[in-house]
């Protein structure tokens, strides 16, 4: 496999990470929303440092319906 072919691999990835991340945030830092747990901060690192997962949980169990 050469390097050609890893990208195409991993482009699909990125760009479903980026896109999660950046709604991600952008959901967190609405005035009127409320998360699990009343910290937006923890929210915001869970949502930058753990890669894919971070928004997935943010949106799975992070948010509260106001």
């Amino acid at each position: 496999m050469n390097t050609g072919q890893i990208v195409l691999l991993i482009r699909p990835i990125l760009i479903l990470e980026l896109a999660l991340l950046g709604l991600a945030i952008r959901d967190l830092l609405q005035t009127d929303r409320r998360v699990r747990g009343g910290n937006k901060a923890a929210w915001a690192l869970v949502i930058l440092l753990i890669s894919l997962l971070g928004p997935i949980l943010y949106f799975a169990i992070g948010r509260e319906d106001v």
